[in-house]
């Protein structure tokens, strides 16, 4: 018999309107602060989580099995007090806040989108606040205070320097180094949130980092680099110029001069030099971004957004990017200038003209920028980033 799943987190709505983050994986697979969300149930819960995602990603995500207890919400980032709210669930029972589905007691088998009709299942209302991700550009506006959050248990039995390098500046008493990072030449501002920085990463000379931020393993600040608060570099990152506010997932470069602003990166991405994202109107209106939910712009409710990213995304040298930019997985931008605002999966082009980014190029391009950190392209990977391919063309 299989071991009992006490928790699976479900993708829900929120699937469709997290694109094109979650083209390729559910949404408790994208990262917000320094975890991921399952991450983050899993450190609060004490266990393992399963995840029930779209047929198509598979294998690869897909873990959950009949004996499913409760169902979570998998844009729902936990907190000790809605931790207890859910293990103290009776049977039969959907636990909703302002009309979205948290969490239900048990999970039923013959659906993966949870909704409010189920037959035979009580409502509870939970009446304290919650946090969750209903749009990519929930991640950047929730990131300083997750870092914060989770800085609690990713600190816990790490081997940190307490005299790194000489010729820092270091200003503040929350900045953490590891051993095995190198930070030479640099200057840590922790005095409005805390600076990590994980083993095997190396902040260059004439950084200047200012926290809330983590720079996980194995990524690299390179030389003279300007970097302000509520950042998160995610693992085998390569990161140059200037950013704000941004969220890198793992695996992707900007490694050069240029500005990045309120924006959200997936993974194995790469921005060429002088690439730019613009984050605020001249105007100071608010912005708007497409939506894959409504197939239409729609408004942030922010003044802030620069650019999202879908994974495999790419841009050339002098690239600029209007603010509310989408990119789908696999868009390959070059030429410079503005490209459009959104631009669908697998598509190759300029600001001219967009054309088809014929499958089999996209994955030999995958194939050789994966190799350069030691990382295969797998047949399951592929088979997703088929459908994707399948369904942007439709």
């Amino acid at each position: 018999m299989s071991k009992k799943i006490n928790y699976v987190l479900f993708d829900g709505v929120y699937h469709q309107k997290l694109k094109p983050l979650t083209l390729t994986r559910p949404v408790a697979d994208l990262r917000v602060g320094i975890f991921k969300i399952h991450e983050k149930w899993e450190h609060l819960l004490g266990e393992k989580v399963g995840i029930r995602t779209k047929d198509y990603l598979g294998k690869s995500y897909n873990s959950f099995n009949d004996n499913a207890g409760v169902g979570i919400s998998g844009a729902l980032i936990p907190n000790p007090e809605l931790c207890d709210a859910i293990n103290t669930l009776k049977e039969k029972t959907i636990m909703m806040k302002e009309g979205k589905v948290l969490a239900i007691k048990p999970l039923p088998l013959e659906s993966s989108d949870v909704n409010n009709e189920l037959e035979g299942y009580k409502i509870v209302q939970y009446t304290s606040e919650i946090s969750m991700i209903e749009k990519p550009m929930d991640i950047f506006k929730l990131n300083g205070a997750q870092i914060e959050m989770d800085l609690k248990f990713y600190i816990k039995n790490k081997d940190l320097n307490t005299n790194p390098e000489s010729g820092n500046l270091i200003i503040g008493d929350r900045v953490y180094i590891e051993h095995g990072a190198k930070v030479m030449g640099a200057t840590l501002n922790s005095s409005d949130g805390p600076i990590y920085i994980s083993k095997g990463a190396e902040v260059m000379e004439g950084s200047n980092l200012r926290g809330p931020l983590i720079v996980m393993e194995n990524s690299v600040i390179k030389m003279g680099s300007k970097i302000y608060g509520s950042t998160t570099i995610g693992p085998f990152c390569k990161i140059g110029g200037e950013l704000s506010n941004v969220v890198f997932q793992g695996y992707s470069n900007k490694a050069h001069d240029g500005f990045m602003g309120n924006s959200v990166i997936g993974y194995w991405c790469n921005f060429g030099a002088d690439t730019n994202t613009s984050n605020l109107k001249n105007n100071y209106g608010i912005v708007k971004s497409w939506s894959y939910e409504t197939a239409s712009y729609e408004s942030t409710e922010t003044q802030y957004c620069g650019l999202i990213a879908g994974d495999h995304s790419k841009s050339s040298i002098n690239t600029m990017f209007n603010t509310g930019s989408v990119l789908g997985a696999f868009v390959n931008v070059f030429d410079g200038g503005f490209p459009p605002k959104f631009i669908p999966s697998f598509s190759w082009g300029n600001k001219e003209k967009m054309k088809i980014y014929k499958f089999e190029k996209a994955m030999e391009v995958a194939e050789n920028v994966m190799s350069r950190r030691g990382v295969a392209l797998d047949e399951e990977s592929i088979k997703i980033y088929k459908t994707i391919s399948k369904q942007s063309s439709n």
